[in-house]
């Protein structure tokens, strides 16, 4: 919004020349990040207050760890501050006419009233089933699926660029052009639907100890914001995207500003939500910023690469679905509880030891993924 309003004041008039600074991404990635934990800081300590003045706070698992019973009463839904704090950076600081940009905040929005409407009904039946899965999953497929079928399917509302690469699959350290792997179009647009929706759920699943979520989803972030300028920028007159052979368009570049929010809101988050946590994202949070980091990954091309650096999410969301499976199967439990990260609780780990690991392994799998923009 400050682009579009302020921008053109620079080609128009002399005296707002220092406005022309608007036009550069990496500045209003900057401003973004700023902002978004400005916010966070300065509305954190009144929105705890308010949640437990309402008493909404964390319904505990009985049959989770012990240790997990002294956190009885901490405030919950701390993710719609996180949601606040991303979108409105993002409004303000993003190209608000940029199709990619737009999608991307409609289905973080959207994954987030799914989550909060998880929340509340947990809240108001003070157990943890909240709203049934088959509902989750709907409003999930729904809300994505209309945002991915109009980023495949509008022709006329999307760039050129796009439309020429949009159902080619990228396989992670092969050159993008050399490599051309096709997919037919419902294809495709069913396989990206999935990956907003794993991912969403995934980073969901990932989020049951203080600050274990949000730390990779920064992580994360800052990768995909790394990737989206790289993508979209312009070296010497020659796109980086095509000198490196990764799938890149302009517009792509715009999405940076978004996950620079992304990490502004999950610092000013994150300084609340340190071991021991004053506040708990709750599934308003964990939902709305996977599904923003699937989309990510959908419009950077980086939908396969994404299962090597969203790798904790990955392994929180299979360790659940193998307990499961071998529990219905052979009766028996692959870990002593899943998500794996209740496993390592049950083995004596402690809690910050846990979520330092999962971080420093995250930053490992940051590393290895922005590898691939050159070992291809």
């Amino acid at each position: 919004m400050i682009y579009e309003l302020f921008y053109p004041l620079s080609l128009e008039f002399g005296w707002a020349s220092a406005l022309n600074v608007l036009r550069y991404t990496p500045f209003r990635a900057i401003m973004a990040t700023i902002t978004a934990m400005l916010m966070s800081f300065l509305v954190a300590p009144w929105f705890i207050q308010k949640l437990r003045g309402k008493q909404i706070s964390q319904i505990i698992r009985e049959e989770g760890p012990e240790s997990h019973f002294s956190k009885r009463g901490t405030p919950t839904m701390g993710g719609a501050l996180i949601l606040v704090s991303l979108l409105v950076p993002t409004i303000l600081w993003a190209d608000v006419k940029n199709v990619f940009v737009i999608a991307t905040a409609v289905v973080t929005a959207g994954y987030g009233l799914v989550g909060f409407i998880d929340d509340r009904l947990k809240i108001q039946g003070r157990n943890t089933r909240g709203l049934p899965g088959r509902y989750k999953l709907l409003g999930q497929f729904t809300i994505g699926g209309a945002a991915i079928a109009y980023l495949f399917l509008n022709d006329a509302a999307l760039p050129q660029g796009w439309l020429d690469m949009r159902t080619r699959l990228a396989i992670p350290f092969l050159a993008f052009e050399k490599h051309p792997v096709e997919l037919p179009t419902i294809v495709y647009i069913v396989f990206a639907v999935l990956v907003v929706v794993f991912m969403s759920n995934a980073v969901n699943l990932t989020d049951g100890l203080d600050g274990l979520a949000i730390g990779p989803v920064m992580i994360s972030a800052g990768t995909y914001l790394i990737w989206a300028y790289i993508a979209g920028s312009v070296l010497f007159g020659q796109p980086l995207a095509v000198y490196l052979d990764i799938a890149g368009i302009p517009e792509m570049a715009e999405l940076s500003v978004y996950a620079a929010a992304m990490i502004g809101a999950g610092i000013g988050f994150l300084w609340y939500n340190t071991y021991p946590a004053q506040v708990f994202m709750g599934d308003v949070g964990s939902l709305a910023l996977g599904g923003g980091l699937g989309m990510l990954a959908v419009l950077t091309k980086t939908e396969l690469l994404s299962g090597i650096l969203g790798g904790i999410f990955v392994l929180e969301a299979v360790s659940v679905i193998a307990q499961v499976v071998s529990f219905r199967l052979f009766g028996k439990r692959v870990f002593l509880m899943a998500p794996i990260h209740h496993h390592f609780e049950k083995k004596g780990w402690p809690e910050p030891r846990i979520i330092v690991r999962f971080w420093i392994v995250s930053v490992l799998l940051a590393l290895v993924a922005l590898s691939s923009l050159k070992l291809r």
